[in-house]
């Protein structure tokens, strides 16, 4: 019997209660094997790998430097780092329950509390990413070297063939993968050749057309020996485009319906009517837009349309009259037109005034005034590519004004009639009081004797200048006086003629009038008058007209349309 237990009989609940104070003191030795003793003895010996149920055996085990085996005096274990039993740190956390750090041993750490290592996924996506940006940089890189030895290339082009058939000043505008070196106009070529003018800087070259281009046409546009601003290789900028085949606008009055404005190419095989009324007095077309003069009992109408006849509205004009002489100027938006008011006596109302106004219709219209007057107008015309008028009052005084500009009517001596205007020379072809026809520049005022043409077919009835020369009506006359045929001649810079049209003395030549860009011209001719009554419209013409089209640069005639006043004519005919 020991000694350290008195023999004194126990009850059967005194047994129970020690019992089961010996399982808990075995369950709480075996959740951890490590606490300290009752009395500051040693460590209970750690439980074998086998009963550590799931860990890790090959998990080397450490007892960290500044574990402490024996608690202090008190018998409270020190708060330091602990060695975490491999029980408690089971990966699947069904081991034994960690005792919190207030119970009575040391908290068991779960593998989830430390750290995870980086997977090796992880490893292998940092090492495709720095492959990708080192691809990257080598290209770039790769790129810039082909750069340097490739010279400058052309990256975008902008341009409008359709307008550029239409209208003067159109532009083909380069843009470059880097700035570039100041280039010269002679480093740039167009072909076919055409007038033009050069604006570049940084990274953009633009060439500007000074006139209409052909149409059906493909034109190639080269800046050569192109460098970089930084220097390095030169290079070749090429581009090319084709212009689309033309159309035109034809007016075919009818005496027994509506009158017709049509659209058609130049075969008249694709004829399409775009605008129908009782009485058209005029029309003309711009790059966009038609405006028809239409003729009512009360006075005049002027519309303005799309070029297929839609989106119709109705201009304000000065009062209640008469519009006749309709012209537009396409590049400042502006038509203008003769006017005069229904009502006239010898002193109220106004006879054959100059009108012009916005054809967006936004502003009154203006009446052109000479010396703070309204001035009657004999003969106007806009200067074509500005918002310029040059206009001969009924006292014979040639006058010049801008209505984009405050700089006021400008004076240009006497003349009887303008012949016309060069477009993108700025260049008037006036007749003088004495009968000479000169050539007047309209911003100097300097001008010069119009060059007969050789041979010489004599005084001209009109002349209509196109880029790369001018079209005359001539007419033969007998012994008499009698005009015995009459002729449209082609007179090239030069002064070389040579006659395109010519008809007897039963037909009579109205008008002549040459595409934008000079490459077709457009005559109307009148057949057998004798029999041709005129109408009776405020610009009475004969009921049956012919607009023969031909090309200007083999003569040969394309084909016969009826109507007159085509859209490429800045007039209508006049007698």
């Amino acid at each position: 019997m020991s000694t350290d237990e008195p023999a004194v009989p126990r009850t059967r609940a005194e047994m129970r209660a020690a019992r089961e104070a010996a399982a808990r003191s075995a369950e709480a030795a075996a959740a951890a094997p490590w606490s300290l003793s009752e009395g500051g003895g040693e460590a209970a010996e750690p439980r074998s790998l086998s009963e550590d149920g799931g860990a890790d055996r090959d998990e080397t085990r450490q007892v960290p430097q500044n574990f402490e085996p024996e608690a202090p005096s008190t018998g409270v274990p020190v708060d330091e780092e602990r060695f975490v039993s491999p029980a408690a740190r089971s990966t699947t956390g069904e081991g034994p329950a960690a005792h919190s750090t207030t119970g009575e041993g040391p908290a068991a750490r779960s593998t989830t509390d430390r750290k995870a290592p980086t997977p090796p996924r992880d490893r292998r996506f940092l090492v495709a990413l720095g492959a990708v940006l080192g691809i990257l940089v080598l290209v770039g890189a790769g790129l810039g070297v082909v750069s340097l030895t490739q010279g400058p290339r052309i990256t975008e082009v902008q341009v409008n063939p359709e307008q550029a058939i239409e209208t003067s000043g159109s532009r083909v505008i380069l843009t470059t993968n880097q700035s570039l070196a100041a280039i010269d106009d002679s480093q740039v070529t167009v072909e076919p050749a055409v007038p033009f003018t050069l604006d570049a800087a940084g990274r953009g070259v633009g060439i500007r057309f000074t006139v209409p281009l052909d149409d059906d046409t493909e034109y190639t546009v080269r800046v050569a020996d192109a460098t970089g601003a930084g220097g390095g290789p030169s290079a070749t900028l090429s581009t090319s485009f084709t212009t689309p085949a033309s159309k035109i606008f034809l007016l075919n009055r009818d005496a027994d319906g509506d009158d017709k404005i049509f659209r058609t190419d130049l075969t008249g095989e694709k004829a399409e009517p775009v605008f129908a009324a009782d009485k058209i007095n005029d029309f003309r077309a711009t790059s966009t837009q038609l405006v028809v003069s239409v003729e009512e009992d009360e006075g005049s109408k002027l519309l303005v349309m799309k070029r297929d006849g839609s989106d119709q509205r109705e201009l304000k004009l000065p009062g209640d009259g008469y519009v006749g002489a309709i012209q537009v100027s396409d590049r400042g938006g502006y038509v203008g037109y003769s006017y005069s008011d229904r009502e006239l006596s010898d002193t109220e109302g106004r006879a054959s005034v100059l009108v012009t106004q916005s054809l967006s219709g936004d502003d009154d219209p203006v009446v052109t005034e000479v010396g703070g007057e309204e001035a009657n107008i004999f003969v106007w015309q806009f200067v074509p590519d500005s918002s310029a008028v040059l206009f001969i009052d009924f006292d014979g005084a040639l006058s010049l004004i801008d209505r984009s500009s405050d700089a006021g009517v400008q004076s240009l001596g006497l003349a009887t009639t303008i012949q016309g205007i060069s477009r993108g020379t700025y260049t008037a072809i006036v007749e003088r009081l004495d009968g000479t026809v000169v050539e007047l520049n309209l911003t100097d005022g300097s001008e010069q004797p119009l060059a007969a043409s050789n041979p010489d077919y004599g005084t001209a009835t009109t002349i209509t200048p196109y880029p790369g020369g001018t079209l005359r009506h001539v007419v033969a006359r007998d012994a008499n006086g009698i005009p015995s045929g009459q002729a449209i001649i082609t007179v090239d810079d030069e002064g070389t003629a040579t006659p395109l049209v010519e008809v007897g003395p039963t037909d009579s030549i109205l008008q002549a009038c040459a595409s934008p860009s000079g490459q077709y011209a457009a005559v109307v001719i009148a057949p057998d008058l004798t029999d041709n009554p005129y109408d009776q419209m405020l610009l009475p013409l004969p009921e049956n007209m012919e607009t023969h089209l031909i090309d200007l640069r083999t003569g040969d005639e394309l084909v016969a349309l009826t109507g007159f006043d085509a859209s490429w004519c800045q007039t209508a005919p006049q007698f």
